[in-house]
């Protein structure tokens, strides 16, 4: 299938000068290609095939964390979606490839082609009335862009002029998220072996077993990287010789078995209409900030029933795993993981062990040291530590847009997630998280397309920027974990708000008990 794909389009088959460039070929890319296909853009992806983190940085038991008909586009549905198991990342890449077919996507992308930078091409602005033209119309039939482009293992690069760029490198993969150690307390004073687990995917079954059998192995965090971690390390540690893995956990986060709480469908609590009227939303008027005051309790209520179930159905309590603060702070974060099956079956067997150290911690030559004091001995210490996206943006971007979009203390100032105000001609998809982050950016995508072929226009920077300082607000008031850009408890408000913009219908359902009881999912934002 690749050597078919890499054919259809190769560097030499880019134009001089075209109108849209759209930066990676993960599902955020392939969803701007499709929307965006009536601009003819040209889709650079570094490596040999589309998928992104889905082919490049995922583990063996790695499986999707949302059922099949929540991760689908809308107008594209999974063969099998009547299927209750969640996907593999195999079934997904499948899905995504099948996907490229169906819509020929394929004769967009150019395949080994790393974008090393990007030039603004449109001056100095002397003030917020000369970005985005002043009109809020950003094709002006002229050039904004510049990208470079290299191939293979040459040092050459190519530069294309393009009147606007759709930067869909995504937050995860590529650039590890390393902790940082004072002086002697490091990696060089550890005499064993240190991964991050973005090294971990590119080994092969037989590589990761042979790694860990029979060794001390310490994984440090507790998201889902982590957790499906140091379940492949029990697995791989039964029998004769085995060593138990010690999870290093530092920040404690809801964990969830399934989506069903006391019997009923986790979607009745965040997933409809009228489950998300009582939640912030940013810029919302006095009104509904009274709401949201007066339904405290009854969100706290809602917080509390789903705690009480998975601190009932998990052993969390027994290994001091329960987190002090509430659970929707998680969900409103996007930081809920789904438990893989039988990770706490290898704990009860004395498989995975639990450390916590809040306070930090540090290598030693044996192992590492916990903020207590106590060692923990290690022959290898896994770091499920995440990714540094932003770095990805910041190694691409000139200045002194490198500046606006990297801030490592806040969410990334996107109106709509996908407009940066003071970034003219460029948009970045794939940033925003929710329950469904492949509807998330196949809307936004949608949404980009209407904004390019002329259907409404942007407003004012001055009133971009307010709406993105409000949507920082709301995050702040509903979750300490506000740096990262969810939209879990809003996602329908979102979705109203870019369906006005493009003058679709905001009310998709076929009646009102439906519209306010029934969940939404993707099919019902498919394209009339």
């Amino acid at each position: 299938m690749e050597t078919q794909q890499q054919a259809r389009f190769t560097r030499e088959a880019v134009p001089a000068v075209s109108r849209v460039a759209i930066i990676g070929g993960g599902i955020s890319g392939l969803a701007a290609a499709k929307e965006l296909a009536g601009h003819d853009p040209v889709v650079f992806e570094a490596t040999p095939s589309i998928g992104g983190v889905w082919k490049h940085c995922v583990y063996r038991s790695t499986r999707l964390q949302t059922p099949r008909p929540d991760y689908e586009f809308s107008d594209f549905s999974w063969r099998n979606r009547d299927d209750p198991t969640f996907p593999t990342h195999d079934e997904i890449i499948d899905y995504l490839e099948s996907y490229a077919d169906r819509f020929d996507l394929w004769r967009h992308i150019v395949f080994g082609a790393k974008v090393v930078g990007v030039k603004f091409l449109g001056g100095a602005s002397a003030g917020f009335t000369e970005l985005w033209s002043g009109t809020g119309e950003p094709l002006q039939g002229k050039p904004m862009w510049e990208v470079g482009v290299s191939t293979g293992d040459s040092d050459d690069v190519q530069w294309y002029k393009f009147e606007f760029v759709v930067m869909c490198t995504g937050k995860y993969g590529d650039v590890p998220r390393m902790p940082v150690f004072p002086p002697g307390k490091g990696l060089e004073v550890f005499k064993g072996q240190v991964m991050h687990s973005l090294d971990y995917c590119k080994l092969n079954e037989q590589e990761t077993v042979d790694l860990m059998r029979g060794n001390k192995v310490v994984v440090v965090g507790y998201k889902k990287s982590a957790i499906d971690l140091a379940l492949e390390c029990a697995q791989a540690n039964q029998g004769e010789g085995g060593q138990a893995c010690t999870m290093l956990v530092r920040t404690l986060h809801w964990v969830v078995p399934s989506y069903s709480i006391w019997g009923l469908p986790f979607f009745l609590f965040f997933s409809t209409r009228f489950s998300q009227l009582f939640y912030e939303r940013p810029n919302q008027g006095f009104l509904r900030s009274l709401l949201c005051r007066l339904m405290t309790p009854l969100k706290a209520g809602v917080s509390k029933f789903i705690e009480s179930y998975l601190s009932w159905k998990l052993p969390l309590g027994k290994y001091g795993l329960r987190p002090e603060h509430p659970f929707v702070e998680d969900y409103a974060s996007c930081q809920m993981a789904i438990l893989p099956g039988g990770f706490f079956e290898m704990a009860d067997r004395d498989l995975i062990r639990f450390r916590r150290s809040d306070g930090g911690w540090f290598f030693s030559e044996d192992g590492v040291v916990l903020d207590d004091g106590t060692e923990v001995e290690a022959d290898l210490v896994f770091l499920a530590t995440g990714f540094e996206g932003k770095d990805k943006l910041r190694a691409v971007l000139p200045e002194p847009f490198r500046g606006l979009v990297v801030n490592k203390s806040s969410m990334m100032p996107l109106y709509r997630g996908t407009i940066h105000p003071l970034i003219p001609n460029m948009a970045f998809v794939g940033y925003v998280e929710s329950v469904s982050n492949l509807h998330t950016s196949e809307l936004r995508c949608r949404w980009l397309s209407g904004l390019l072929g002329g259907r409404f226009k942007l407003p004012s920077v001055e009133e971009m920027v307010r709406h993105v300082e409000g949507e920082t607000e709301a995050m702040r008031r509903t979750t300490r974990f506000y740096r990262r850009h969810c939209i879990s408890t809003y996602s329908i408000h979102d979705s109203d708000a870019m369906c006005a913009d493009l003058g679709d219908r905001v009310h998709r359902k076929s009646n009102w008990l439906a519209e306010l009881f029934a969940p939404y999912n993707n099919q019902d934002y498919k394209q009339e």
